[in-house]
């Protein structure tokens, strides 16, 4: 799930698993392809005008064409208005995102034609305008309604009731998915009363810091338990493309074999099966702490930094583990849910703080900065030693008691929701 606010009121998602029968799938294979072309032929013609006139056609430029276009094909005509418009939405958004990464300087990424395999769905703009979701008992399950589908089951439920407003429909791994966008009043989540810090790792996937003392939540390391036999799939992937490749003497546009359409899909579901297991221990997770601490601190993480260089195989494997656990995801996810139950969460800023290399003890930091190998902590002032990690929630622990007090100069009053254990007395952080 995820939540987003408009205005006074929340919109959050909510994705249910369709399962459509043998007529419905065709219909939906055909209307994902309709989309998928017409995605491809809208780009063709913003490339073809522009080299033409040397104009860019904007997103109500293109809409006018899809009018002519629904009038000349039939299939196009077939298909709901608004859906289509979403699907021009799409490519106006790729554009618009080309060109304020080449004002910024980024890597480009000019938009591309998407093969069908590729091509991740469609979406529709309102309620009632070719869909209509009919929730089951408690709002559990139910059914679907798509314009030239018809009524399609769904399993799933929403956390919190709210009112449909659009959705997309999502083809993954050979199965379909549907994605709501809910308008919520208000969203009730418990909060906490314990007061805690926590350190994102590897090793670990968290060192948590409370005033009773240290405790660690384990990294389940799903990719890793499954690298052996995603690479064999891979292999097997690979092998019998450049077998269809050499049968057909085309590098692209080569026929798919069965054996080789059963590999990708296999492939997939695996991908697959990995990212559902890392969204729901992330989202279990976050709850849990949420659930458990009315004030939470942890260090504001810069992933793409960490992640930047991949020279060597150990810093591969490194970068590897680290995207693994999805360190931004899991932030976000507990800063929403933080929100939602009225609970305080800070992060705090890394370059000042700097919680690997201070002491949690007499905070103060080393002549010779500690590198990343270095996993204990060895204070040359104060002579404690403990585990890097341990050390680094400690400091973002004494850091959220200094936030918490109030202490002048932390630039934030204290939480009037704070109702939980009261900070220690302590000095302010020189």
């Amino acid at each position: 799930m995820a939540t987003e606010y408009n205005g006074s009121m929340l919109n959050r998602k909510v994705t249910y698993r369709l399962y459509p029968n043998a007529e419905q799938e065709a219909r939906l294979q055909e209307i994902l392809g309709l989309h998928q072309r017409l995605y491809n032929t809208a780009l063709e013609e913003r490339i073809r005008v522009y080299r033409e006139t040397g104009k860019s056609l904007s997103f109500a430029d293109q809409c006018k064409i899809l009018t002519q276009w629904r009038k000349t094909v039939p299939a196009l005509a077939d298909l709901n208005a608004q859906s289509e418009q979403v699907t021009l939405k799409r490519l106006h958004l790729a554009f618009q995102h080309f060109f304020r990464r080449v004002k910024n300087g980024e890597k480009s990424g000019f938009p591309r034609f998407k093969s069908l395999q590729r091509y991740p769905g469609w979406g529709y703009k309102t309620h009632g305008d070719g869909w209509r979701l009919h929730s089951g008992e408690n709002g559990k399950h139910g059914k679907l309604y798509l314009q030239g589908v018809g009524q399609v089951p769904i399993r799933g439920k929403a956390r919190t009731a709210g009112q449909p407003v659009t959705c997309e429909i999502l083809h993954k791994a050979g199965k379909w998915y549907v994605s709501v966008t809910l308008e919520i009043e208000t969203i009730q989540r418990e909060r906490g009363t314990e007061m805690g810090a926590f350190d994102w790792g590897v090793a670990d996937f968290l060192t948590i810091a409370t005033l009773q003392g240290i405790e660690t939540v384990k990294n389940p390391r799903h990719l890793r338990n499954q690298l052996a036999e995603l690479k064999r799939l891979s292999r097997e992937v690979s092998r019998k493309m450049v077998g269809a490749q050499k049968t057909s003497g085309r590098k692209k546009g080569f026929p798919v074999s069965h054996g080789l359409r059963k590999a990708i899909h296999a492939l997939a579901c695996l991908h697959a099966k990995i990212a559902r297991s890392r969204k729901n221990f992330l989202h279990q997770t976050s709850a849990w702490l949420v659930e458990r601490f009315g004030a939470l601190a942890t260090e504001a993480l810069d992933v793409r930094s960490m992640t930047k260089s991949g020279k060597g195989s150990r810093k591969k494997g490194l970068n590897r583990e680290v995207l693994s656990t999805s360190p931004s995801a899991f932030l976000k996810m507990t800063k929403t849910k933080a929100e939602e139950a009225g609970s305080w969460y800070e992060e705090a800023p890394t370059q000042e703080i700097k919680p690997t290399q201070r002491c949690h003890a007499c905070w103060k930091l080393p002549k010779k900065k500690k590198t990343l190998s270095e996993r204990q902590h060895r204070c040359p002032h104060c002579g404690i030693t403990c585990g890097r990690d341990e050390n680094a929630a400690q400091v973002l622990l004494r850091w959220l008691e200094t936030r918490l007090a109030g202490v002048p100069g932390s630039g934030r009053e204290p939480s009037e929701v704070w109702s939980g254990v009261r900070p220690r007395e302590t000095v302010a952080p020189a």
